[in-house]
């Protein structure tokens, strides 16, 4: 499994060290009049970008939802977790690179997350105002989540991860489970007091470069083929569906990915929300 490298990684905890920082700055004497929870559910659509989508092309759209709960610290910071899934693909198939035309490898897969991120709204929200009722917004933070890319081979479906495809000895494939750094923005607007509308776009950058399946240089074929049968070479090389056996561009050590560039996936979804603020008095009551 690939991991961050220390520069990386400095610069993500610097990023996310100065938008805390920015953000409490934020905090005001009247945050009271913007607490409490509130939950919802989203709809839309997910994409991945990585070593099988180099030119960030948006071919390759599958469903995603979720179920979240946010707190509201005062009008212009919120806590959000959230619990997704969505579904991701790609296909050498699709590229205009001739290189990875021949490569001609694919994958699918399920991912389920689970998300923490810190919002900052850029205009003063707060429910049931007649002024303050709309906000673009922007966010950052972490989640963790699970995949495991497959892939189809004469009809019948394979885990990518168990056929060591770059020649990953058993027991050192990569893990189906890893972190990735969240962020990306929205728009939110009130329905009504309790009811609001959200439309966020979201990117992770993931902890790995495997999430799918393809990362490093070809493996040596024989050893591939002793250590998890001919199925695993088939998958690891399929350029030979191209331009036949002869031709296959599965060298031992010739690139085969990216591995200095961990991958990512994206959702845009519409959410509905319900908040569980402060109850206002009646008008007849506050008079």
């Amino acid at each position: 499994m690939t991991i961050m490298t220390c520069d990386k990684f400095k610069g993500v905890l610097c990023f996310t060290t100065a938008a805390i920082l920015f953000v409490a700055a934020s905090f005001r004497a009247d945050a009271q009049d913007q607490l409490g929870w509130e939950v919802g559910a989203w709809g839309g659509v997910s994409h991945y970008f990585g070593d099988l989508n180099t030119s960030y092309s948006i071919t390759d759209l599958n469903p995603a939802g979720g179920i979240m709960a946010r707190y509201n610290f005062n009008k212009r910071i919120c806590l959000k977790f959230s619990g997704n899934y969505t579904q991701i693909e790609a296909y050498d198939s699709d590229s205009d690179n001739i290189f990875e035309i021949q490569r001609n490898l694919s994958f699918q897969s399920e991912i389920v997350d689970g998300t923490a991120q810190l919002e900052f709204n850029f205009l003063p929200y707060e429910h049931g105002s007649y002024d303050e009722w709309f906000t673009p917004y922007m966010f950052a933070g972490f989640s963790f989540f699970y995949y495991n890319p497959t892939a189809e081979l004469d009809g019948e479906s394979y885990e990518l991860r168990n056929m060591g495809t770059e020649g990953q000895f058993r027991g050192e494939e990569y893990r189906t489970t890893d972190v990735a750094f969240t962020f990306g923005g929205g728009f939110k607007f009130d329905i009504n007091y309790r009811w609001s509308v959200n439309i966020e776009l979201s990117s992770r950058k993931v902890g790995t470069d495997y999430l799918d399946d393809v990362s490093g240089t070809y493996p040596d074929m024989e050893d591939v083929e002793n250590l998890r049968g001919i199925e695993a070479v088939l998958l690891s090389d399929r350029s030979r569906e191209i331009v036949g056996d002869i031709n296959a561009i599965g060298e031992e050590g010739r690139q085969r990915g990216n591995g200095k560039d961990n991958d990512i996936y994206a959702t845009l979804g519409i959410g509905l929300v319900y908040y569980f603020g402060k109850i206002r008095c009646p008008a007849f009551f506050r008079y």
